[in-house]
């Protein structure tokens, strides 16, 4: 048998719910150990996964998911030039045309 240190204010909110589960504290703890074995690890995230602004003044943010949407690296002038300059076609042999004259 081991001992557990808990929180005693946490410990009144969490009992009259795990009263109603029909489940003691003690097995409560016991479901979290197995729950932990099956998962390699702790069975739920604890990160913050909120989106996150960046403030870099390049609408950049940290996703959901925790991937970072760096813009800061993205000319968007040079962008604007290339898209001034792409040609457009009408249709698709349009486009297959130009591409056979330019190979």
């Amino acid at each position: 048998m081991s001992t557990v240190r808990i929180n005693d204010d946490i410990k009144k909110e969490v009992v009259p719910i795990l009263n109603e589960l029909g489940l003691s504290l003690g097995e409560a703890v016991n479901l979290f150990l197995h729950q932990i074995k099956l998962n390699d690890g702790i069975p739920f995230n604890l990160k913050r996964r909120n989106v996150v602004e960046l403030y870099d003044g390049f609408g950049s943010y940290i996703c959901e998911q925790g991937h970072i949407h760096d813009y800061s690296k993205i000319n968007f002038k040079e962008l604007e030039e290339e898209a001034k300059n792409n040609k457009s076609y009408n249709n698709i042999q349009e486009l297959i045309d130009d591409l056979e004259e330019n190979s």
